[in-house]
């Protein structure tokens, strides 16, 4: 018995789809579909399936974000005050077990330690505004170093930099010697943190 095979070509098909995945490489068939309708094309939505598994579009993983390009330099010595700054977050529990972070500013010259912020949310517009306030009494370092957390990567931080003329130096985490809260202070921002409540309340 003989049957008919289709000799269809979704060439057409292929390449509008390969060009979405393109443009749009977070989004799925139905958006894919949507837009092809929206632009007039009378593909058939099984077709177009079709395709679509076929290129193995379905199969498709998430990209990770990558960080900024940076190259290795060896860490220089500061010449004098406000030349080099370090940015880095530590971590740490309070008794009931509720997470807060402390930022931490300091001038890698004579290490003298610029700001300590505790908080339990401290994003990249915190960031700012902390140095914001150190520079209007210590005045505007050269650089700033910091390691990839996403705070320190942020375009508003980016892009603050920039305007304010700061050089941002993102070294590499892994070589850090990894540092923790002591106890002590721990139990100072815990106290502050308890009588702020017993206040309000």
């Amino acid at each position: 018995m003989w049957y008919y095979e289709s000799k269809r070509d979704d060439s057409e098909v292929v390449k509008k789809l390969d060009k979405m995945a393109e443009k749009l490489p977070t989004r799925g068939f139905d958006e894919y579909y949507g837009r092809i309708r929206n632009e007039g094309l009378k593909w058939n939505r099984k077709r177009v399936l079709r395709v679509y598994r076929m290129m193995q579009l379905n199969l498709r993983r998430k990209r990770k974000r990558r960080l900024p390009a940076r190259t290795k330099e060896w860490l220089q010595q500061p010449t004098g005050i406000n030349h080099t700054w370090s940015m880095d977050f530590m971590s740490d529990s309070l008794i009931y077990g509720r997470r807060f972070r402390v930022l931490n500013i300091m001038d890698d010259y004579n290490r003298e330690a610029l700001a300590i912020e505790p908080d339990f949310s401290l994003p990249a517009e915190r960031v700012i505004q902390t140095l914001e306030e150190v520079i209007f009494w210590r005045g505007k370092p050269m650089e700033i170093r910091v390691d990839n957390g996403p705070e320190f990567i942020s375009n508003a931080l980016l892009q603050w930099a920039e305007e304010n003329k700061i050089r941002i130096n993102i070294y590499n985490q892994e070589n850090l010697l990894k540092t923790h809260i002591s106890k002590d202070l721990t139990d100072f921002l815990e106290r502050i943190y308890l009588m702020h409540t017993c206040l309000i309340t």
